[in-house]
């Protein structure tokens, strides 16, 4: 099977001066960058001394995982004959901390909300359970991952 090649780049720009002297004496911010395209601010969570305007690494996983659900979804809809009008995520994720102070997502949750305009709406629930097995993150992540989908068709003119 190909194989396919991704970088990127995170330069740290928190040094307020005197480096990391101190848990508190630097900044979390980052950005993120690859491939000439618009950097991405990154930070970490505020309970973690970081920016809240600025996304975190959690954040940005459950993205991905939306993302990835998002364009799979897309992928199937259409070759199924599903017109997708619009698509919306509200996800959530949890993370649990240990003793240690690290710690590990243990869930995320999607819930795509999608609009269709032709198809068959009944094939809607499987086209998410086969969007699920094809995303390339969810098939990346030790934790489960929930689905909560919402199909509604548009009125018929």
């Amino acid at each position: 099977m190909p194989e396919h090649f991704f970088e990127v780049s995170v330069q740290w720009t928190g040094n307020a001066g005197t480096g990391t002297s101190g848990y508190k004496d630097y900044r979390r911010d980052n950005e993120l960058s690859a491939g000439g395209k618009q950097i991405i601010a990154g930070s970490a969570d505020k309970a973690f001394h970081g920016d809240r305007s600025r996304w975190n690494p959690e954040e940005l996983l459950i993205a991905a995982l939306s993302q990835c659900h998002m364009l799979s979804f897309l992928h199937v809809a259409s070759a199924a004959g599903v017109v997708v009008e619009s698509y919306h995520d509200d996800s959530s994720g949890t993370l649990a901390l240990n003793a240690e102070g690290g710690g590990n997502m243990t869930e995320v949750t999607l819930r795509p909300q999608v609009t269709i305009s032709a198809g068959d709406e009944a094939l809607v629930p499987g086209l998410h359970a086969r969007a699920s097995k094809l995303c390339f993150i969810a098939n990346s992540v030790n934790f489960p991952l929930h689905h909560e989908p919402v199909t509604k068709r548009t009125p018929s003119h």
